[in-house]
């Protein structure tokens, strides 16, 4: 399908649109995000201008080719087997690529797509079953209790905690973690989090026409000729289990070296994930002994009980155990609700060690 055609199954907010005139007077009365989008898909250049979300660096515009985007669209088709007439919602913000994809898939994939805009609850107030629909951690630890109004579910925008895993076991949608960023056009891989048999561990395993690969620091190497013409090379530290699936460890980025142990957050994160509830994150700070040690930083404030019950029951190496705690009464984040942890991790500075 060319960037001009609209999938004749295509549907916006339950009305079936004919025309580009049509759709883009339609996008109008949804928001001025949808709008431009549709704007700038439907002119004669070949790309999109995607910001990068900026949890990692400062947010930054990026060139995507449109025909990459249909690709993506079609490989997220092929996977889930989301075929024309797809019930979809769309409740994450369109300035970024999650939101963006949503849209192109629905547009080539000839889905049956309502927008609404990104609260944090965006099921509340629906009686609707959807296929199909995206959502960020937060917005589906708020949804939980009417999460079975969607069938599959795509989680992306940050990573899903222990507790919340815990919380989906039970429910019939089949959730899934997706693995990807801007410069992938969305996700290029995903994971199933909840149906596993007998306990079994889930990977990512990519999409249709993508292979993976990793780099001399143990980091994830993309090879995806419809997405992209040169191998996309990442920051992230995986376990690598076939050229089609891989476990992610972490951030080369946030690795600690503390008294020469090598430390990844993440994974101390996902233990300390089954005792704490709300946000945090461990970072390495400072020593003069062991060079860095580290740090839990929890957004909230100080509470003695939980500090008491987090360092008397972590199955944790004393390499691998916090050395200082730090509470933050709010986390800096993007304007997508990532925690920018270098951002947060300075205003410490100001705290008293404990």
């Amino acid at each position: 399908m060319k960037n001009n055609q609209i999938h004749k199954s295509f549907s916006l907010n339950g009305k079936s649109i004919n025309s580009i005139n049509e759709l883009l007077a339609e996008s109008k009365l949804i928001s001025d995000s949808v709008h431009a989008f549709f704007y700038e898909w439907f002119s004669e250049k070949t790309y999109i201008l995607a910001s990068t979300s900026g949890s990692t660096g400062a947010p930054k515009a990026i060139e995507l080719a449109k025909a990459s985007m249909v690709a993506s669209a079609k490989a997220t088709g092929e996977y889930f087997d989301l075929k024309p007439g797809t019930t979809a919602l769309l409740c994450i913000s369109t300035d970024y690529i999650g939101g963006k994809m949503m849209l192109v898939r629905a547009l080539i994939l000839g889905w049956k797509l309502d927008v609404q805009a990104p609260v944090s609850n965006p099921l509340e107030h629906t009686n609707k079953i959807y296929d199909f629909a995206a959502l960020v951690p937060m917005q589906l630890h708020q949804s939980l209790t009417k999460i079975h109004y969607v069938k599959k579910l795509l989680v992306g925008g940050g990573v899903v905690s222990e507790s919340l895993i815990a919380a989906i076991q039970s429910v019939p949608t089949k959730i899934y973690a997706s693995y990807g960023m801007t410069e992938t056009v969305s996700h290029i891989a995903v994971k199933a989090l909840n149906h596993l048999r007998g306990g079994s561990v889930s990977y990512f395993k990519t999409l249709p026409n993508i292979k993976v690969s990793k780099d001399e620091r143990d980091c994830l190497v993309i090879q995806a000729p419809l997405l992209s013409k040169n191998p996309i090379i990442t920051n992230d530290v995986v376990h690598l289990i076939s050229e089609n699936s891989f476990e992610w460890l972490g951030r080369f980025d946030h690795v600690i070296n503390s008294g020469g142990i090598k430390i990844h957050p993440e994974a101390i994160e996902k233990v300390l994930g089954k005792l704490i509830e709300q946000r945090f994150f461990v970072a390495g700070i400072p020593d003069a002994v062991l060079g860095e040690k580290l740090a839990l930083l929890i957004e909230g404030t100080d509470d003695l009980s939980l500090e008491r019950k987090i360092m008397e029951n972590l199955p944790l190496s004393k390499y691998e155990r916090p050395k200082a705690i730090y509470w933050i009464p709010f986390f800096i984040e993007t304007q997508t609700k990532k925690i920018q942890r270098k951002e947060t991790l300075d205003l410490i500075d100001y705290k008293v060690n404990k």
